[in-house]
């Protein structure tokens, strides 16, 4: 391993690759400190304390807390990826974009790509809109205004500032696709979550010499985080290998094909997404019910007690939404009937399975098992956090709650339902896009380190990433 780590320093264009990518998100992170004129980011910060569990924490975690301080990077890539959704998705119900992603070739990609930046820039400027006026007559708890002059030019600078900001951010993580290492859009996404961790790790210290955490708790704690990044590592690996053998056929006076070889069916296909789309789906009635317009009346608040967050309402439509949302993308960006022809067209057949619709339905039958697993295991990853903070408010289920509450307390099994009250720093979407980023950075850095014969990480085994 440490000799791997003096390898990455050895060859001049990897490590070009490497200082480069590194500057790029200190640029990012630079960027993120920097507020945007006329607004009080002390005064936000209060209030994003207050409303940190809703859509605004979600669009925070993302945009590494820029946006609780309202600095010029304060969109983030989230008007990024909500682009490139938007398209993953018009593939489906639009032909001609369809025809670009499957047969438009390196020239339909450079398309759908530069659409992308386009529809990246509208998204950002009816965003920074909707948040100049949202900011505009917001008051923070201590009562303090957000905006000091909320005037005409205070919303056109606003709109620039932020729409420039989330653009420049896009701008940088193309050029750490190009000329680092790794995805620079899902790198940017990291550094945001990781930088968390220091106040994290400050906060935790200022408890135990307080005394209101003991250091065996903290060590427990630390324990229990490893064992769920090497949990999230093994099934982020996990995969079927589909066998596939070509035909003989001759090509000229050459025989070709006659090998074997293997199609990797991903356990978790769809990554962290399903996890996001059941949180932006979530949240959005929470926020809206949160707002002082809606608060202040009763059938709001009662409305919020019934599906806010860590209810039992919350953590079924939660465990639902991912299984649904698992199915649903997979489906978008996985297509077996495609792969089925496309293995027929080019004397490819699964051993023991006729080639056409025979091989669609095994693929279907193959897949629909494994996404089920897989969203048996973000359903875990997801609620572990919640459990451990506030436990599983089994006690409210219908009819049998206040029985299987005392049950639990007789055999000592309480804290099932009440948690442990303790702060579990990385939540479950960002504690998969943390260890897959990662995995998939270290991927990479190996792939060009054995292809320049140097030795990997490991001797005994290639690393493999999230993306196959």
């Amino acid at each position: 391993m440490i000799e791997a780590f003096q390898n990455l320093f050895r060859i001049p264009d990897l490590r070009k690759r490497l200082f480069f990518t590194f500057a790029l998100l200190a640029v990012y992170r630079v960027g993120a400190q920097i507020p945007t004129p006329g607004i009080d980011a002390m005064a936000l910060q209060e209030f994003f304390k207050q409303y940190q569990s809703g859509v605004l924490g979600f669009v925070n975690l993302f945009s590494g807390g820029a946006l609780s301080k309202c600095t010029i990077f304060a969109l983030g890539i989230m008007p990024y990826i909500t682009a490139s959704i938007v398209f993953q998705l018009l593939g489906v119900v639009w032909p001609y974009i369809e025809k670009l992603q499957k047969e438009g070739g390196a020239e339909g990609r450079k398309k759908i790509v530069q659409y992308t930046r386009y529809l990246t820039i509208f998204i950002c400027a009816v965003q920074s809109l909707g948040i100049s006026f949202w900011l505009k007559n917001l008051i923070s708890p201590s009562g303090k205004r957000i905006v000091e002059n909320p005037s005409i030019a205070y919303h056109i600078l606003t709109v620039i500032v932020l729409t420039a900001g989330s653009t420049f951010i896009m701008w940088l993580g193309e050029q750490i696709t190009a000329r680092g290492i790794g995805n620079g859009i899902s790198l940017m996404i990291y550094a945001g979550i990781v930088v968390g961790l220091v106040p994290a790790i400050v906060k935790t210290f200022e408890q135990v010499q307080q005394g209101n955490l003991s250091v065996f708790v903290v060590l427990i704690l630390a324990a229990f985080m490893l064992a769920v990044v090497a949990f999230i590592v093994y099934f982020e690996r996990a995969q079927r290998k589909i066998p596939i053998q070509y035909a003989k056929r001759m090509v000229g006076r050459k025989m070709m094909g006659g090998q074997a070889v293997y199609f990797p069916l991903k356990l978790n296909p769809g990554g962290v997404m399903p996890i996001i789309f059941a949180v932006s789906l979530l949240a959005v009635p929470q926020t809206i019910l949160q707002l002082p317009v809606l608060s202040k009346f009763q059938w709001a608040r009662s409305i919020e007690a019934y599906v806010g967050y860590g209810t039992l309402t919350y953590l079924v439509l939660y465990a639902l939404l991912i299984v649904l949302f698992t199915f649903f993308y997979t489906s978008i960006v996985f297509n077996p009937e495609d792969l089925a022809d496309n293995l027929k067209k080019f004397g490819g057949f699964i051993p023991g399975i006729r080639p056409g619709k025979s091989t669609s339905d095994f693929l279907y039958r193959s897949l629909n098992r494994l996404l089920f697993a897989g969203s048996i295991y973000l359903i875990v990853v997801a609620l572990l956090p919640m459990a451990l903070i506030s436990g599983l408010p089994l006690q409210h289920l219908w009819g049998i709650g206040p029985s299987l509450e005392n049950a639990f307390k007789t055999v000592h099994l309480d804290w099932i339902l009440r948690g442990f009250n303790l702060n579990f720093y990385f939540g479950g979407t960002s504690l998969l896009i943390v260890v897959g980023v990662a995995m998939d950075f270290l991927q990479q850095v190996e792939s060009q380190l054995v292809m320049r014969h140097y030795e990997g990480f490991s001797k005994h085994t290639r690393m493999r990433g999230r993306r196959t």
